[in-house]
């Protein structure tokens, strides 16, 4: 077992020569590793991962599923089209109703024509009544004819009020993701989030749009082949009914049985994309550093879990048909046999036998599409618990009142700091305790080794995180005063990690503003050192980025989030290492436009380089989360502390190459 391969750990995968030697008993030692972080709970990219381990993930699937209260969820969101579903409620019935008649009008034509052919033999009558019969087969055609047509009306509006309901979600959905802090994403996997737009609102609206109008018919056929039954014969009735508790105990034990392996199988579904979406975005990594092998070993264990799971919950579902079949070919063989018995009795008439064997073969069915809708609705269930659980997700702290908010839209104002505490998790502090103060139009430079805690006073700024004691504030209020959209609609932001969306270069660009024209989009290029670039392309700015923006140089991505923010005309400015990924020469072009962007504003420079914040109003050098030297360049060199260490040990390292 040790020297078995991952590539054989399914019948179906085919061995790959160039994904390395990993066994399968490695396979469940790596795997958990690579996925939930050797010790530290982290996945790749540092995000921890939703359920928190293989164990974890498999003990969920196992606990007890809050069925009713989902439902209840559901139902609710049904609400707003109620109208819509009565009538498919009314339609359904009048179908079901028309078409249970058929089968007994059906019979008086069977009786007719059997008496007619007795009376012919025996000679003590007219032969069968052809008239009567083909005015009984018109009737039970129409009745056909009219239940087709409420089928297809109530088919009709229940498949708009499906493919409303999971527009709806969709839509609640986005505006959740839009709405959650940047802390849910560092814990969450985008696979998973993806999943629940994707995956688990597909099986809500797939059982939305023949579930309820099953369950409906199901009902409604039920009880009236039973009325039916008894208008032909009490005691052949009570035969079908004492088939209906073995049909209900037979799905009530397949389906206690089968509830957890549909719950793991939607997990690990959205766990599958989750490292699916990840190998994608990171395929140049994973090459750069062989790591096909433990890719592999990571995706097979969580997509041997999903097939596990899967195969259960569809073996468990697939025996429900053959016993429930069982059941009803012993009741079907016990009626005619009855039937037959009654019919020499005198009791019955041979066409009433005609019509209740139809009744019985139609008996079963409503049982059996419960039994298929109990499955479905397991998958629903699954699915919309998980929809409810990431809508459900806390927001952080909600926004003030509008009436209560201050107002972000006025003159550029002071910027403090006063006694910053925060850590992204309770017990890892960042910001231990910062205090500093920028006046209206200042230059402030934060500097300080990796780990400082310079971007996340970023993060703060722009409340993408809420401090966990002290505030910030703008001019005479606390950041959480203002809205977040009004506030951060007062600042520009380029960051070491650029953005860029699939869409054109003008359209990237008009991001920051976008009713901006073609001319505005052109001169913020021109600010930004882009235009040149731009103009040389084939399609200049109409060049259509790619989805991974690979078709553009790293370099040229940050000229473009470079002109986005000249074109945002912002109060204040954030520049987080933004010349990190250019040459010196554009570095120095870009450094002049920003100097212009920067004129007026109060900016806030992240540096490592630290010959390009020399002219700034104020140095704030960090170390440890704490500010442990501040002033001008000339000042802070003049003192030979840390900032000048930091100075003096970046031309050390120049000169030593």
């Amino acid at each position: 077992m040790a020297d078995e391969r991952i590539e054989n750990l399914t019948p179906e995968s085919e061995p790959n020569q160039e994904l390395g030697t990993v066994s399968v008993d490695d396979a469940a030692s790596i795997a958990p590793k690579l996925r939930f972080g050797a010790g530290s709970g982290q996945g790749r990219n540092g995000r921890r991962r939703h359920h928190g381990g293989p164990a974890g993930r498999m003990m969920r699937g196992e606990k007890a599923k809050d069925f009713k209260g989902t439902l209840r969820k559901l139902l609710h969101y049904l609400g707003a089209y109620k109208v819509a579903v009565v009538v498919v409620m009314f339609f359904a019935v009048g179908a079901t109703v028309f078409n249970i008649l058929g089968p007994k009008i059906l019979g008086n034509a069977t009786t007719t024509l059997f008496t007619g052919i007795m009376n012919q033999i025996t000679g003590s009558g007219d032969g069968p009544d052809f008239g009567a019969i083909a005015t009984i087969l018109l009737t039970v055609l129409g009745l056909y004819a009219i239940s087709a047509v409420l089928q297809f009306v109530q088919g009709f509006i229940m498949s708009k009020v499906a493919n409303k309901l999971s527009y709806r979600l969709r839509q609640d959905i986005d505006e959740k993701i839009m709405r959650l802090p940047f802390a849910f994403y560092d814990t969450h996997s985008s696979g998973d989030v993806m999943s629940h737009i994707t995956n688990d609102v597909d099986a809500i609206q797939q059982s939305f749009s023949t579930s309820v109008t099953q369950i409906i018919t199901s009902t409604t056929t039920l009880i009236g082949i039973i009325v039916m039954m008894l208008t032909i014969s009490w005691l052949m009735t009570l035969i079908a009914i004492v088939c209906l508790p073995l049909f209900v105990l037979v799905i009530v034990f397949i389906v206690s049985h089968s509830q957890k392996h549909f719950t793991r199988q939607q997990d690990y579904l959205g766990e599958v994309n989750g490292i699916v979406e990840e190998n994608y975005g990171a395929h140049n990594i994973i090459k750069a550093f062989n790591a096909e092998g433990r890719t592999a070993a990571e995706f097979k264990y969580s997509n041997d879990e999903l097939y596990k799971a899967g195969w259960k919950s569809m073996f468990l579902s697939s025996i429900m048909m053959p016993m429930l079949k069982l059941v009803s070919n012993i009741g079907y063989a016990a009626s005619a046999v009855l039937g037959g018995w009654l019919a020499i009795q005198g009791s019955i008439t041979v066409g009433d036998i005609q019509a209740f064997i139809q009744y019985m073969q139609q008996f079963q069915q409503p049982v059996t599409q419960v039994a298929q809708i109990s499955n479905v609705l397991q998958q629903t269930m699954a699915a919309a618990e998980r929809i409810f659980n990431f809508l459900a997700e806390p927001e952080g702290i909600p926004e003030l009142p509008e009436a209560e908010r201050a107002d972000a839209a006025l003159a550029p104002a002071s910027v403090s700091f006063d006694h910053v505490r925060f850590g992204y998790t309770d017990d890892k502090v960042i910001i231990k305790d910062f205090s500093a103060k920028a006046e209206p139009g200042q230059k402030i430079a934060i500097v300080g080794p990796t780990g400082a805690g310079k971007t996340t006073m970023v993060k703060l700024l722009m409340r993408f995180y809420d401090v966990n004691s002290g505030s910030i504030k703008l001019g005479d209020h606390d950041l959480r005063e203002y809205g977040r959209n009004d506030l951060r609609d007062q600042f520009g932001m380029v960051l070491q990690d650029t953005w860029l969306y699939n869409g054109s270069i003008a359209d990237n660009i008009r991001y920051g503003k976008l009713d901006a024209s073609d001319e505005e989009v052109r001169q913020a290029a021109r600010v930004a050192q882009a235009d040149h670039f731009i103009s040389t392309l084939p399609e200049g700015y109409n060049l259509e980025i790619n989805e991974e923006a690979s078709n553009i140089s790293q370099g040229q991505k940050q000229l473009l989030t470079i002109a986005r923010a000249v074109l945002h005309d912002p109060k204040i400015l954030i520049l987080d290492e933004a010349t990190s990924s250019v040459d010196t020469r554009t570095e120095l072009l870009i450094q002049t436009a920003m100097d212009n962007l920067m004129r007026g504003r109060t900016s806030f420079i992240i540096a490592h380089r630290l010959s390009t914040i020399k002219n700034a109003d104020l140095i704030l050098v960090m170390s440890h989360g704490d500010i442990v030297e501040q002033g001008t360049h000339e000042g802070l060199l003049a003192k030979g502390g840390f900032y000048a260490d930091l100075y003096n040990s970046q031309f050390d390292v120049i000169e030593e190459e």
